[in-house]
């Protein structure tokens, strides 16, 4: 008598089910992404509409980001009390509600205001959305998942700064925010119909005096680490004082989280070894990677005179080598560890920061391009593997509370990246241009658009970029010490997760 094995064609690919899921998160996710790089390109048009300066209107990115790590810690919580489809839910009505408002904006402040609202939502939005996908599929699959969700968050790099160039020039800076209503009522919509009901389940008792703590600490050490660019270090009152009170709080909060239990984050996840080691690439990958990014526009504009939308166009092969290798390297982290697809990305992200090393006024558009598209596949091989290596050793019971503390680490570490990043710019352009820190940008820019000195001052801000871009390196280049770290081979789910078939959640980087 013979014997056949069942198919388990769950083990090897996501079924419908899942996939129903995974569109509601994606809706979710390509609208808070989109809208983050929009609004990057349509800085200058915004400054020009309010009649303000520079230094205001980054609020309407910086105010974003404060919501954002405010409400970041209190999302586990919620998730556990409120349950993931209520709070998705809620989350897309605070995001749709902002967007609607910030496009009928009346001035600098109330923007600003309603995109801290935005911020609202979008700060629950991601961690929620990746805890209810990651149920959905099981833990033998969080590669895949990572690498289904990946792909879509790849589409706003690559149509963000395009759409947003094209609907500023086009049409008006109102629609990059109403694009996002149409997105947000079929998102809201689509998580009542699809997304599985909430299970009741027993809530610990919230860490009030740890969100009193850390919310406003983390709010107020973004706040002074946002402001040293403009002042060109940390001597101003507004860089340092916010900075001391927002690291006090931090500190207390960790001092007192070691002491009780329940605490909002739960420190002890850092006993996982993976989980630190993880943790710890990841803050390195962020502070580096988030930093070149944030200049690799502002080359194309302010070195080779190119537009907005065309800057947007040229970044675009960093997203096409992203969508190829993503999910190849989803599957490969399933099969094969983490550690053995995240050390030759960083090594692919290393060299293609080393062409940028040698940037000048007329470099090769071809290498350039070639360049981006080997970071864009580099990006791929470590972003998400990253975090399924911290992830997957976890338990159902720190599901939430886990993402809840990666996105923190993210947009804290991405905060502070773009800071070092913006001063040694800053810094390299007014030395220059011999003008003081907090003007190099706007030397450099007016130096440029003279034709009397456009070419001298075109070698000169290409030679502030490259010396700029080999710090990145070097950052870079420190996330392969604890990468080497990382696990080599397949890690088996905690046993924990096997009982209700759940897994820990993917955390999408934004």
């Amino acid at each position: 008598m013979t014997t056949t094995s069942e198919p388990r064609p769950a083990a090897d690919k996501l079924d419908g089910a899942v996939l129903k899921v995974a569109a509601v998160v994606v809706l979710g996710a390509v609208m808070a992404i989109l809208d983050t790089t929009v609004v990057n390109v349509a800085i200058q048009a915004l400054t020009l509409e309010f009649q303000t300066s520079f230094d205001t209107i980054q609020w309407v990115v910086t105010g974003y980001m404060l919501a954002l790590a405010t409400v970041i810690p209190v999302t586990g919580w919620a998730c556990d009390r409120f349950g993931t489809k209520r709070l998705y839910m809620l989350a897309i009505g605070f995001f749709l509600v902002g967007s609607a408002l910030a496009g009928a904006a009346w001035d600098i402040e109330s923007l600003i205001v309603f995109r801290v609202l935005q911020g609202l939502g979008g700060g629950m939005l991601m961690p929620a959305g990746m805890t209810i996908m990651t149920k959905a599929a099981g833990p033998h699959r969080v590669g895949r998942v990572m690498a289904v969700l990946g792909v879509p968050m790849l589409l706003g790099p690559i149509g963000g700064p395009i759409l947003g160039g094209w609907l500023v020039d086009a049409v008006s800076w109102r629609w990059i925010f109403y694009i996002n209503v149409p997105i947000g009522v079929i998102a809201f919509l689509l998580a009542w119909k699809l997304l599985p009901k909430d299970q009741s389940r027993p809530t610990e008792k919230f860490d009030f005096p740890g969100m009193l703590m850390l919310s406003p600490g983390l709010a107020a050490l973004i706040y002074g680490v946002a402001n040293i660019p403009h002042h060109g270090g940390v001597g101003a009152t507004s860089v340092w004082l916010p900075g001391i009170i927002g690291l006090v709080l931090v500190v207390a909060f960790v001092v007192r989280s070691l002491k009780i239990p329940n605490a909002l984050i739960d420190l002890t996840l850092f006993r996982n070894r993976t989980f630190s080691i993880s943790m710890v690439t990841i803050t390195l990958f962020m502070i580096a990677f988030l930093g070149s990014m944030l200049i690799l526009p502002t080359y194309f504009v302010l070195v080779r005179g190119e537009s907005a939308l065309q800057a947007g166009l040229l970044l675009a092969p960093q997203g096409f080598g992203a969508m190829i290798t993503m999910p190849i390297a989803g599957r490969l982290v399933d099969k094969i560890g983490a550690g053995k697809v995240v050390l030759p990305g960083l090594v692919l992200i290393i060299a293609s920061v080393a062409v940028f090393t040698q940037v000048g006024a007329d470099t090769s558009y071809g290498l350039l391009l070639a360049a981006l598209f080997v970071m864009g596949l580099g990006m791929g091989m470590s972003m998400m593997p990253i975090s399924t290596a911290a992830l997957q050793t976890l338990t159902q019971r720190t599901v939430a509370r886990a993402s809840s503390a990666m996105n923190i680490v993210q947009q804290t570490a991405g905060a502070i990246g773009s800071a070092i990043v913006s001063i040694i710019l800053a810094s390299l352009l007014a030395g220059k241009f011999g003008v003081p820190t907090s003007q190099g940008q706007l030397a450099a820019t007016a130096a440029v658009m003279n034709p009397a000195t456009h070419d001298a001052a075109a070698v000169a801000s290409g030679d502030a970029f490259a010396s700029t871009f080999t710090w990145t390196l070097v950052l870079v280049a420190l996330c392969l010490i604890p990468a080497l770290f990382l696990p080599r081979k397949p890690v088996q789910p905690a046993a924990e997760d096997s009982e209700d078939g759940t897994a820990p959640p993917a955390v999408m980087m934004h």
